[in-house]
């Protein structure tokens, strides 16, 4: 059974079309990136794929369980990072995180030895998120994406405007997301983050085109 199944799904705002009938399906452990040119209907896809967006229609299924039916499924099988942080500024990492993880002994957990612990948060954890770079506030954005373990994490160009050696960092757990099995759907256009892409597409004019996983720079461009 696939994890991810889209079939027929379009989109609009008022009149015009978004998305065009797009049908994806993905396996577990398999990265499957987006690209394409801004406005063409990634990030409504991506907000679609986590609940937070309705389809005029078109079905997706997570391990075989209608979404569109029973919207409980987006919020147990998908964690989703947008463009723009969901964090609370005033607010610490700390105090951020507790809202996302009610249990404070899996918290704990998390900062000590999984994927919090990977990201690199408990270097930051008690400091202000209006005092956080870029780069970090990606971080506590993933992390609190991951608070329910969800088996699909869905993410909007999370290396954007990001320095080196944080894309390199967000790479690797990522890489360690899927080698655990998780699912990943990507928009992004940074080579190290296409490099774990298993399937890639570019999107244009509301659909979806696959291309050859290895193309890059202008052969990639050129298909926009």
């Amino acid at each position: 059974m696939k994890m991810i199944e889209i079939e027929n799904l379009t989109s609009a705002y008022g009149k015009k079309k978004v998305l065009q009938g797009l049908s994806l399906c993905a396996e577990r452990g398999e990265c499957i990136g987006i690209v394409g040119p801004n406005g063409c209907g990634k990030s409504t896809l991506l907000s679609i794929l986590a609940g937070v967006l309705k389809p005029l229609s078109g079905t997706i299924l997570y391990y075989g369980r209608d979404a569109l039916e029973n919207p409980v499924v987006f919020r147990k099988m998908t964690g989703y990072v947008p463009q723009e942080n969901p964090l609370m500024p005033e607010l610490s990492v700390y105090d951020n995180l507790r809202l996302w993880y009610p249990d404070k002994a899996a918290l704990k957990k998390e900062l000590e030895e999984g994927f919090l612990q990977i990201l690199g948060i408990p270097q930051f954890l008690k400091m202000p998120v209006s005092k956080l770079s870029g780069g970090m506030k990606k971080r506590v954005s993933i992390g609190i994406a991951l608070s329910g373990m969800p088996p699909v994490l869905i993410l909007d160009e999370p290396g954007a405007a990001l320095d080196l050696v944080c894309k390199e960092d967000i790479r690797r757990y990522l890489q360690i997301y899927l080698e655990r099995k998780g699912t990943v759907v990507i928009t992004t256009h940074e080579e190290s983050e296409l490099s774990l892409c298993g399937r890639l597409y570019v999107m244009k004019e509301g659909r979806l085109e696959e291309v050859d996983r290895n193309l890059r720079g202008r052969e990639l461009t050129s298909r926009f």
